[in-house]
């Protein structure tokens, strides 16, 4: 039986395995993206690479370990990137609700932050992904309208930015 004691936490330093064992699988099974984790160090760096300046990270876990993650990259300008969000298959849907907790969360701390736009990327085959973000207020824009320091990943063809409320 799955325990829905789900808990959404801040990154802490001992979190990477249970990550990379969460996310690569998904990227490569799933999305067909044919990358491991060596070839995303922010996965095995994420307090220096997402823990600085506004940006931050989380996971969700429950007794099973790590079952979903969001990572928020600050870009400058009150601009952040949305990354690395992800949450395990049995754990999708609105029955356990992983994906709104953590952009629920993420949002809540780009409020207390101040940031005032937030980028991602994803491709354009990702429709559930699609729905998810525009139900939560982000808008599509056209790739030439992101900031010069968002970062780009070759598999993004599609990209949403959310104007955060003052």
């Amino acid at each position: 039986m799955i325990d829905s004691k789900i808990r959404i936490d801040r990154y802490a330093q001992g979190d990477e395995q249970g990550i990379v064992e969460m996310i690569v699988p998904i990227q490569r099974e799933e999305f067909g993206i044919n990358i491991s984790a060596k070839e995303q160090p922010d996965l095995m760096a994420i307090q220096t690479f997402y823990q600085t300046g506004a940006g931050d990270f989380w996971v969700a876990r429950c007794e099973d370990g790590v079952i979903g993650s969001i990572g928020l990259k600050d870009i400058g300008n009150g601009e952040a990137a949305l990354r690395k969000m992800f949450v395990a298959a049995p754990w999708r849907g609105r029955k356990y609700g992983v994906a709104r907790q953590l952009l629920e969360c993420l949002l809540e701390a780009a409020q207390r932050r101040g940031l005032q736009r937030i980028y991602l990327g994803t491709t354009a085959n990702f429709l559930a992904a699609h729905r998810f973000y525009e139900k939560h207020g982000f808008e599509l824009v056209e790739k030439n309208a992101l900031p010069a320091s968002f970062p780009l990943m070759a598999v993004d063809t599609r990209f949403y930015v959310l104007r955060c409320q003052r």
